[in-house]
């Protein structure tokens, strides 16, 4: 993992402060991280307690939220509100230099606040190419512009480096095409491999040397795949590690979403993504 983490476990609290049970699961050596959710988080002081609580507990896990903007942001009071990332699309197509700017300076201002609680990393940015289609992306996607999204993207990666924070691109290969949202169902996409790649996978090819990390997509591919893209050796050993050469941590999206039932119970989930090729695996809302 980006720490030194002991396992591949990423999992969810239920509130401000830690049960005795949760203490306890966050010492096991297969938990390597943290993810951080709205009911966690009242104020900045105290989520601060509560990441310094859990890495007194554990110094090597990964601490992780969803802190993209607009519509996904779980830090809101007391911390600065973000717009949707789409936003930067229509200010681009009057200033382009501006919108690179603006997007830089919000990577840079969401990486500090997060960092600034004693958080490690915010699972961004979205890499998706969306022209309002997808039930799911929209609006935090960067543009509908494969090209846009790389320029945006990159700057916003930019800021969150300066700022000290490493960035997590998804959805690989892409979440924009399809309409089904992931979280309820398990989207299937029908295209070939070539419009893929000629759409979709442009900002990953462009920027996957720039990223620390990689979530892939609960997506169907299949003309390329059987399995979906988190479960798919295909996708993820052969194509974004042989092809794509990316040689950073890939973290599973989560897997009690509908999309993951296609692997079936909880430790085959687990299984099935770690064998494919995760490095780490989210598991949430399922303690």
């Amino acid at each position: 993992m980006l720490k030194n983490t002991t396992g591949p476990v990423i999992l969810d609290v239920h509130s401000y402060e830690l049960t005795l049970e949760e203490r306890e699961v966050l010492r096991h050596p297969q938990v390597g991280g943290v993810i951080f959710f709205s009911r966690n988080i009242d104020n900045p002081r105290q989520i601060a307690d509560l990441t310094a609580h859990i890495t007194q507990l554990n110094p090597q896990l990964l601490l992780c939220v969803d802190q993209e903007g607009g519509r996904v942001q779980r830090l809101k009071k007391g911390f600065s509100q973000l717009p949707p990332m789409g936003r930067l699309s229509e200010l681009y197509t009057s200033d382009a230099e501006l919108a690179c700017r603006l997007a830089e300076t919000l990577g840079w201002l969401m990486a500090s606040e997060v960092l600034g609680v004693g958080i490690d990393m915010s699972f961004a940015p979205v890499l998706d190419v969306d022209a309002h289609f997808s039930s799911v992306i929209g609006d935090r996607a960067f543009s509908a512009i494969p090209a846009q999204v790389c320029l945006l993207a990159e700057a916003f990666v930019d800021g969150m480096q300066r700022a000290g924070m490493h960035a997590c691109g998804k959805h690989f290969p892409g979440h924009g095409s399809v309409k089904a949202d992931s979280h309820k169902e398990l989207p299937i996409d029908h295209r070939q491999l070539q419009e893929i790649e000629e759409r979709d996978l442009i900002p990953f090819r462009a920027l996957l040397p720039k990223l620390a990390a990689a979530m892939p997509a609960h997506i169907i591919f299949p003309a390329v795949d059987r399995n979906p893209v988190g479960f798919s050796s295909v996708w993820l050993r052969e194509f974004l590690r042989a092809e794509l050469k990316f040689r950073g941590v890939i973290i599973s999206d989560d897997l009690s979403m509908a999309g993951a039932a296609f692997a079936g119970d909880y430790p085959a989930r687990a299984q099935m993504a770690l064998e494919a090729g995760c490095d780490g695996i989210l598991v949430c809302n399922q303690p």
